[in-house]
């Protein structure tokens, strides 16, 4: 899609794709405003700057929005709109053994029992036995930090996803 083409969809459409790359309704509904957009430079300021106006609850909600690393069914069924971006996204764990994928699932299981939500990494560009890693560290956190932290990758992935809608 064209920056043109996403500047004049209508606000509904809009929505649905804003929401593609971030699944805050909070940060959507601060994104509208900015439309039509100049250009891709400008409108990722614009999200990154909404990301952070959003609170604890909307970045929450955003996660969610997201398979666990590695959980390739919830993939296909409850992601259908995101899927080919997570999985390429996740791709490092298409090559992973199988010790790693049951660690990833045992991490992601403790990681959400602590802090209440689900393991939030930029996966883009890592391998299965990075995220692991990223993930064991990361439960060491306190949740105060861990938050922004997960919320640092989340604009991360919104970056790269808003790259995407308008390279596709």
């Amino acid at each position: 899609m064209t920056l043109h083409e996403l500047n004049t969809l209508s606000p509904q459409r809009l929505r649905e794709e804003l929401t593609k790359c971030c699944g805050s309704s909070g940060w959507v509904t601060r994104m509208l405003v900015f439309f039509p957009a100049d250009d891709l430079v400008e409108l990722l300021e614009d999200a990154e700057e909404q990301w952070y106006q959003c609170n604890e609850e909307e970045w929450k909600e955003a996660f969610a929005h997201h398979p666990r690393i590695g959980d390739v069914e919830s993939l296909k069924k409850k992601f259908a709109s995101t899927a080919e971006w997570a999985s390429g996204e996740q791709s490092g764990v298409n090559s992973a053994s199988t010790e790693t994928i049951k660690a990833l699932a045992k991490g992601n299981l403790e990681y959400e029992k602590k802090f209440g939500y689900i393991f939030i990494v930029c996966a883009t560009g890592k391998s299965a036995k990075e995220m692991l890693e990223i993930l064991q560290s990361r439960l060491r956190n306190d949740p105060k930090d861990e938050i922004n932290i997960a919320a640092e990758e989340q604009n991360k992935i919104t970056q790269l996803r808003l790259e995407k809608l308008l390279n596709d």
